[in-house]
């Protein structure tokens, strides 16, 4: 460069040059603040159980989310196993100060009126998952909320992709985000934290049709 002309040797030690031609100064753009997901929205969280809004509610949470709870399950059976787990999610959402919503009424036969004549696993999940998100996102809209999801996308045995579906659907149909998450990497999480609090974890999904089903597999064992 020094032959070329294009610098002026200053020092030779340190080694100083100067440019013989100007330098455009590159514009330095500030850094942008990270946004979370969940800033400045409210998201109403559908609880199927206790244990699967543990971790659930503390990732919403930490992706700043204001989290609200919302319990509505007609699909468990009996109604004392419902009562049992709903009892166990009113202690936790005490427990970690979340505000929650309880469905007024059981509704077991508007679950038993849409799944007669699909009670085959897979058919019937589908029905559930769309009766139970359907009703979120009537309350979510009520509520003013912005976003909804399920805690039922933390269980590796509920069909994730076809919640996602649902949700979306359910929530445009509302003028609503559906949140997804693979929250299933908190899956190990969860049991810890239900155990560390001693919360209830049940043996099977809910309905009857499931109950009997886990029952025949563990005879089948």
């Amino acid at each position: 460069m020094l032959a070329q002309g294009k610098v002026t040797l200053i020092a030779q030690d340190p080694l100083t040059i100067r440019l013989q031609y100007p330098v455009a100064e590159r514009a330095v753009r500030p850094v942008e603040e990270c946004r979370l997901p969940g800033e400045n929205k409210a998201i109403l969280l559908h609880i199927c159980c206790g244990p699967c809004g543990t971790y659930t509610i503390q990732r919403l949470r930490e992706q700043g989310f204001e989290v609200r709870g919302f319990w509505y399950n007609p699909n468990i059976h009996p109604y004392d196993e419902h009562e049992r787990r709903r009892a166990c999610v009113e202690d936790y959402a005490r427990e970690v100060g979340l505000p929650m919503t309880w469905w007024r009424e059981y509704e077991d036969d508007a679950y038993f009126s849409a799944v007669r004549g699909h009670e085959a696993f897979g058919e019937r999940c589908a029905i559930c998952y769309r009766l139970r998100l359907e009703r979120t996102a009537q309350v979510a809209a009520m509520q003013g909320c912005q976003a909804l999801t399920t805690t039922l996308l933390i269980s590796p045995y509920q069909n994730q992709e076809m919640i996602r579906q649902i949700g979306s659907d359910v929530a445009q149909e509302h003028d609503l985000e559906f949140y997804f998450e693979n929250f299933r990497r908190g899956w190990a999480e969860r049991g810890r934290t239900a155990r560390q609090h001693g919360l209830y974890q049940q043996r099977y999904c809910g309905c009857i049709y499931s109950a009997e089903e886990t029952r025949a597999q563990n005879a089948s064992r």
